[in-house]
């Protein structure tokens, strides 16, 4: 077996970390800094707060987008950086400010826009401005990750960017960021969590380091989301070990990519408005049963590690960690027709699908759709 292993992404892990951005920037020797927040954060005061505790590093934010963020988004977010001649980012909350922090860091020093880019095959440049992550929900891994993930309204696409220049220079992992997150939400991206380590594992690509990522952040989630949902406000011990897991599990995805989960979250995602979180978790215990005795029974040995008899009890438990936390197990309230079933069928042919270790047919995705759409 041949494997390499490379994570450019410097990580400060810990309570009130956040404060060091300005040390962060002096240390990169860069200025004029730009935060790309969420929406809730620049409108609920939290931008001004950073900006003003940045010791002038930080100079002006940029809050105009989506939560599945649109290529024309990234373009504005890039006009605003070349305006005020940034001289670094910082992604400020979950996945969606850091799909656009990432590609408006590289492409404000072009003259194209992000689209030239989008699904078309070419590669982005590899200059860009340093990027400082500060994740705000325990979910995407996206602070330690080269992907970004946008969407093309225009065009009806939604599609992945993959460039070494999207990893950002420094992810600070704070907790704190996390504690005002409300139940749902992290249910949802604390299932994404555990869904980026398991088919993490699993994967065609996987590999010795992110194996042993992929069974620490497993094992985090089953025994803290729970408590996280429960009491999240309250117990920050809970709260941290999401942090701590949603990391770890993005180095555990970040090489050997997703699989069959998160391809068929996407047409849920896009057709349903099911949360991406949520729809990776939905198909999350079906694939488990599907890929038990893959690649010489990698996933019972993971099954193993994480104290469960094998595959099937780990797929029961995924199976009742959703109940238990508040996410949907079935989509019988939907009522879908035959003509939304094809339509999950097809869209969930997504190129993540072939990492999975057992080649899924169609008739597999129809057979998974139509028994989900009986089932509550």
């Amino acid at each position: 077996m041949q494997w390499n292993y490379e994570q450019p992404v410097a990580i400060r892990f810990g309570e009130g970390r956040v404060s060091e951005i300005g040390e962060i920037a002096g240390s990169l020797g860069v200025g004029d800094g730009v935060v790309v927040a969420d929406r809730f954060f620049d409108e609920g005061g939290v931008t001004d707060a950073m900006i003003a505790g940045s010791d002038g590093a930080l100079v002006a934010s940029f809050s105009d987008f989506s939560p599945n963020p649109d290529v024309t988004e990234v373009d504005a977010c890039a006009a605003l950086l070349r305006r005020v001649h940034a001289g670094f980012v910082v992604a400020l909350g979950g996945g969606s400010a850091m799909d656009v922090a990432k590609a408006a860091a590289s492409i404000c020093l072009t003259d194209e826009p992000i689209a030239a880019y989008h699904g078309t095959g070419r590669t982005m440049p590899t200059k860009h401005l340093p990027i400082i992550a500060v994740p705000t929900t325990a979910g995407t891994g996206s602070e330690v990750t080269c992907v970004a993930v946008l969407s093309d309204r225009a065009q009806g696409k939604k599609a992945p960017i993959v460039s070494d220049g999207f990893f950002p220079t420094c992810a600070i992992v704070d907790p704190e960021m996390t504690y005002s997150v409300p139940p749902h939400t992290t249910a949802s991206t604390g299932m994404d969590v555990l869904s980026q380590a398991i088919e993490g594992y699993w994967s065609k690509g996987h590999q010795p380091i992110c194996d042993a990522c992929a069974v620490h952040a497993a094992r985090l989630v089953f025994e803290y989301l729970p408590r996280a949902v429960a009491d999240g406000r309250n117990d920050h011990e809970a709260r941290s070990k999401m942090c701590e897991a949603s990391v770890i599990a993005g180095l555990a995805f970040t090489l050997p990519k997703t699989t069959s989960s998160h391809a068929c979250s996407f047409p849920l995602t896009n057709l349903l408005g099911i949360p991406h979180g949520e729809a990776c978790g939905l198909t999350l215990d079906w694939f488990t049963r599907i890929n038990a005795d893959a690649q010489g029974g990698r996933v019972q040995r993971f099954a193993s590690l994480l104290g469960f008899a094998d595959a099937d009890a780990m797929a029961d438990a995924i199976a009742e960690l959703k109940r238990t936390i508040g996410l949907r197990t079935g989509l019988r309230d939907l009522a879908l027709n035959d003509r939304q079933i094809a339509d999950l069928v097809r869209i969930s042919r997504h190129p993540n699908l072939y990492n999975n270790p057992v080649d899924i047919t169609d008739e597999m995705l129809e057979t998974m759709y139509r028994h989900l759409a009986r089932a509550d």
